[in-house]
């Protein structure tokens, strides 16, 4: 396997921090969403994670703009670091739906919708683990657009469900706006993915 550049390793260490960080907020939102009780400290502890997540980009921009000679394009190392703070983004947005419209109570497709979330940032994590070596980054590429198809799948069951069964007009507008949030953060991942697809094809 061949060393993207030899010796220029903060990039993938700063990009390792953020992947990682992105996985503890998928990991916590699945719980809550999975068990909601006492919900609103740990809501909070999703928003300290989405804010540690904001510093990690902007520490990654700021470097980006400091370093002469980078380990890949300089507008692929953009795009990576944004799509990946777009998943954490959309991620927090799904706790902040749960704290706006008072959901204290939220649908189990809530919950299955979030763990494809935590599949695709731990695909992800393992991906950016393999970028440094060139290694088999392609095949959790792959599997993050594949667990896409299957939220697609799960979400468009879970929004029929709701107008079949929920009665509450204000309630189905909260739920459905919910799913929406958590689908798109799978649209996120899979862009994430696609920008490590893009980065190692270049490099191969």
């Amino acid at each position: 396997m061949i060393r993207l550049i030899p010796r220029e390793t903060k990039f993938f260490r700063m990009f390792s921090e953020v992947s990682e960080n992105l996985t503890q907020g998928t990991r916590l939102l699945h719980d809550i969403l999975k068990n909601p009780a006492q919900m609103e400290p740990r809501l909070q502890e999703l928003q300290e994670i989405e804010h540690r997540g904001d510093d990690m980009t902007h520490r990654i921009i700021t470097t980006l703009n400091q370093t002469f000679i980078t380990p890949f394009d300089r507008e692929d190392i953009h795009r990576l670091t944004s799509s990946l703070d777009d998943v954490l983004d959309f991620v927090n947005a799904a706790g902040v739906r749960l704290k706006l419209y008072k959901i204290k109570d939220p649908p189990p497709a809530a919950a299955d919708l979030a763990a494809l979330i935590v599949q695709q940032s731990e695909e992800l994590a393992r991906g950016v683990s393999l970028l440094e070596k060139n290694g088999l980054v392609l095949e959790h590429c792959v599997e993050v657009n594949r667990l896409e198809n299957e939220a697609d799948r799960v979400s468009r069951k879970a929004i029929a469900d709701l107008f079949e069964h929920e009665r509450d007009p204000i309630q189905l507008i909260k739920i459905k706006e919910l799913y929406e949030v958590l689908e798109s953060a799978t649209d996120k991942a899979e862009d994430a993915a696609n920008v490590l697809e893009a980065v190692t094809l270049k490099s191969a």
